[in-house]
């Protein structure tokens, strides 16, 4: 289900309601793209085995925490600019337009593999939000700016698993997290299961990444 637009009753100083309804509706879905991905992070730190566990596990848990104060972020912005946040789970599945990770338990290169499609698609779409933000309010588009500076690091730090001496991913034209995950890691370690659409923020149909 899409999210309805509206407009507030109020919104700060310097922009008009529908202005600041618009805002309201680009960061809504950014809202749930971090939430998600704060959720997917925890599922990845509890499902990583192999020889690369520990350093994996540990360098996920304070990209969880970021990403939740990211979402934090966004949510206060949302009430500042005079909407109501929606946090829990069911509008976020409600509203979403993806599916859930795709990987469960396996190698944790393998899920490097495939978190690398989730911080390509939420960050592709954070840039498309923050440029809609730029012509509104630098204010809000500040606050995207922000957070895409530490999720584009993030990224940066799963990638350094992926790179071989060549300079090349191991996921480079792959098409779905659970392709990642087999070009990634032993393709035995990975489960038969359902493989997520890989954009969080486009049409279902769309299956190059997991944007949210």
């Amino acid at each position: 289900m899409s999210p309805q637009s509206s407009t507030p009753r109020y919104t700060v100083p310097g922009l008009s309601t529908k202005e600041g309804g618009r805002l309201i509706d680009v960061l809504r879905m950014r809202l749930h793209a971090l939430n998600d991905l704060a959720l997917t992070l925890k599922h990845i730190h509890w499902n990583v085995t192999g020889p690369h566990f520990i350093a994996v596990h540990e360098m996920l848990d304070p990209q969880t925490l970021a990403v939740r104060d990211m979402a934090d972020g966004a949510a206060e912005r949302i009430s500042a600019l005079g909407g109501v946040p929606q946090g829990t789970a069911g509008v976020l599945v409600d509203e979403r337009t993806w599916d859930d990770y795709a990987v469960g338990r396996a190698d944790a290169i393998a899920h490097l593999g495939a978190l690398d499609l989730v911080y390509t698609g939420i960050i592709e779409d954070h840039r498309k939000a923050a440029a809609k933000a730029a012509s509104v309010d630098p204010v809000t588009e500040d606050l995207l700016i922000e957070h895409l500076r530490s999720l584009e690091q993030f990224q940066w730090f799963v990638r350094a698993h992926l790179e071989n001496s060549a300079g090349a991913l191991s996921t480079a034209d792959v098409s779905s997290e659970k392709q990642a995950a087999q070009a990634a890691g032993p393709a035995k370690n990975i489960p038969a299961k359902k493989t997520a659409n890989a954009r969080r923020v486009g049409k279902k149909a769309a299956p190059a990444k997991r944007a949210r």
